[in-house]
């Protein structure tokens, strides 16, 4: 999988936003958006290697490939870049019941109206279960 992305990497603009691009990742059969997270260049490099999704953590302060925990995990399938080339827009396979640590398959989960907060989303799995307390 590497070799296809890998010359794109010295295009991108890293240095700006402390070295971090934001990440969209969208499912790639059903369009839909399912996280953002942000990659750094060695996230970016191990997203490339590896196949799978790796974003970095800005409180962790360090590289998490989704699902390690969980094994939900972002298998790549392509990898887009805007005009700016200041943000990736990866479309994946999710592998598991959901993306969202709060439980469900994207975390844009609830849509925000005049009234309030309206979620237009069931839960997919029990996040106790899988992360543990």
């Amino acid at each position: 999988m590497s070799a296809g992305f890998l010359f794109l990497e010295e295009a991108l603009e890293f240095k700006y936003q402390e070295g971090l691009l934001p990440a969209i990742v969208q499912d790639v059969r059903t369009g839909k958006v399912l996280m953002l997270g942000y990659m750094n260049s060695q996230a970016y490099q191990k997203t490339v290697e590896s196949g799978f999704v790796t974003f970095y953590s800005r409180s962790r302060r360090k590289l998490w490939t989704k699902g390690e925990t969980s094994g939900h995990r972002l298998a790549v399938r392509e990898i887009r870049v805007d005009c700016d080339a200041d943000a990736l827009l990866v479309q994946a396979e999710l592998n598991g019941a959901g993306c969202c640590h709060e439980g469900y398959e994207s975390c844009f989960y609830r849509k925000l109206t005049p009234q309030g907060e309206e979620l237009v989303e069931e839960k997919q799995f029990d996040p106790n279960e899988v992360y543990g307390q």
